[in-house]
């Protein structure tokens, strides 16, 4: 498929009339063809006004028709072959092992969503049949849920496919019913072109309205701004800085109609090593560890980013291995500039903090990133919250502590996470139990003797945490859970039959529910 460098507005090719741009190879720093270039306010507009006037007809289609349109999209992905790995490596530095195993992903997730339409429970549908006799009466009252309307999905930078163009937010809008517009991430917009295409190709399949999908590509802030301040636009999915989240969520709160932001923005995942799990394998969980930080060059945003363990020869020992296991890794291309550029500002800086010693500094190359291990006392972690942030990228910081209750008053002093993992053995679960349920207020995903990098596509996912995690703690971006993100629920009361959606009516033809005293559950 040659790429054209243009934008998809309702399934039309369209030169954005705003600023042009390249990609650019990850490894060598040089501009890859074809131009590209930034759509405008009135092209933004168009697309937002096929994507509202698609809406009615989009979310009227069976949860089979859905079903088999994710599908399509699925199969769609897949025959564009190699020539979307070698674009996506070129883009992003990244190995072409990984990016098959995130393309699989990417079209398990949609083959999940269908199995989640065609399963149907996900309209969460509940009766309460009409009490006459009672007083006072009550009425019948029936409620299922249904699409919001058209949603703004911004692309990430650090999963071309699974959280890009065809990943899990858009995955889960298109099978809730909602249009989506795809703001691509400038800094893989070839292989966001090629995998826009193939959803134009599913829409055309499946005999769609076209502005059920469009791909917006472009540079700067405005972009972003314009899409979420349309009145068209009912919520969106955002994955990235908290910086971008939050000033998306400004806009969107400012909007005459407030609309929802689901942003994943900020998290650092701290990491407990509970002391008889400690002793036991201390240098093993370190070469564990090792291995969890440098994937992928650190951009992960459940990267363990924190590790928490009380002081003694026994952290002597993890922190040793940690290091030795660390320093033979090289620096390694980013996925772009500005990243390497902010991941190398964030190194010095914790290494420039008083009361932070360094344990591996790898040299930081221009466009790379190495790893950077670090060692800081309980009361200097809690006295400089500069310690708290991020740094996005193979870095980790080591907070020496007296004990599991010092684990346990610096865990209430940290922000929303995405994850936490426990390192423990059965000796170790009286404290497991004590810090559990901090955590459970603090994270989204609690992991006990694994590591954080690696979000499994399954129903029971969550990914997601109080803010600043996310922006709205109650939802997930993966797992079947996503979907309820762009669903609002609808009540009808003394409704005919004939007027009732097809799956609130007695004896429907989808009748696969059982009722139990307002509730409907599967038969």
């Amino acid at each position: 498929m040659k790429l054209t460098g243009e934008s998809l507005i309702g399934g039309v090719a369209v030169k954005g009339n705003g600023d042009a741009f390249h990609g650019y190879d990850a490894a060598l720093g040089t501009a890859i063809e074809p131009a590209f270039h930034t759509v405008d306010a009135d092209q933004i507009g168009q697309a937002c006004s096929l994507a509202g006037a698609a809406f009615d007809t989009f979310r009227a289609t069976s949860d089979a028709e859905r079903a088999t349109f994710l599908e399509a999209i699925g199969a769609q992905i897949m025959a564009l072959g190699d020539a979307l790995i070698e674009r996506a490596m070129a883009e992003t530095g990244l190995a072409r092992a990984r990016l098959e195993g995130e393309r699989a992903r990417t079209v398990n997730q949609l083959k999940l969503f269908a199995a989640t339409l065609r399963e149907g429970s996900w309209r969460d549908a509940r009766i309460d049949t009409a009490l006459p006799e009672r007083t006072p009466p009550r009425p019948d009252l029936r409620m299922r849920l249904i699409p919001v309307g058209p949603v703004a999905v911004f692309a990430a930078s650090n999963f071309p496919l699974a959280f890009s163009v065809a990943g899990g937010d858009t995955a889960s809008a298109l099978a809730a019913g909602c249009p989506v517009l795809l703001k691509a991430h400038f800094a893989h917009p070839g292989t966001s072109e090629l995998v826009a295409r193939a959803v134009v190709k599913a829409v055309e399949e499946c005999g769609l309205p076209a502005g059920v999908f469009s791909l917006l590509t472009g540079t700067g802030n405005a972009l972003g701004q314009t899409l979420v301040a349309h009145p068209a636009i009912q919520a969106v999915g955002f994955t990235g800085s908290r910086f971008g989240g939050m000033a998306l969520m400004a806009v969107a709160a400012q909007r005459p109609q407030p609309i929802p932001v689901y942003a994943e923005m900020s998290s650092i995942n701290p990491v407990y090593l509970l002391p008889q799990a400690l002793a036991a394998r201390a240098e093993g969980i370190a070469q564990d560890f090792a291995a969890s930080l440098v994937m992928g060059v650190g951009q992960f945003c459940t990267n363990p980013g924190l590790v928490f363990g009380i002081d003694g020869p026994n952290l002597d020992r993890f922190a040793q291995a940690a290091t030795a296991a660390l320093q033979p890794t090289a620096a390694a291309p980013m996925l772009t500039a500005g990243i390497a550029g902010n991941y190398q500002r964030g190194v010095d800086k914790l290494a420039s903090q008083g009361g932070v010693a360094t344990l591996a500094k790898g040299e930081q190359l221009a466009g790379k990133g190495a790893p950077a291990f670090f060692k800081a006392s309980a009361a200097s972690f809690l006295g400089d919250h500069a310690l708290h942030d991020e740094v996005f990228g193979p870095a980790s910081l080591l907070v020496a502590c007296k004990d599991v209750a010092e684990m346990r008053a610096i865990t209430e002093k940290l922000e929303g996470q995405l994850t936490a993992t426990l390192q423990l053995d059965e000796g170790d679960y009286a404290d497991a139990q004590a810090l559990l349920p901090v955590l459970e207020r603090k994270v989204g995903r609690i992991l006990a003797n694994g590591w954080p990098t690696g979000v499994e596509v399954a129903t029971a996912m969550v990914h997601g945490g109080p803010f600043p995690a996310t922006a709205d703690g109650r939802s997930t971006s993966v797992g079947t859970a996503a979907i309820n993100r762009f669903l609002r629920p609808v009540c009808y009361q003394n409704l005919a039959q004939a007027l009732l959606p097809v799956e609130l009516r007695e004896g429907n033809p989808l009748d696969i529910w059982r009722r139990r005293d307002g509730v409907l559950g599967k038969a």
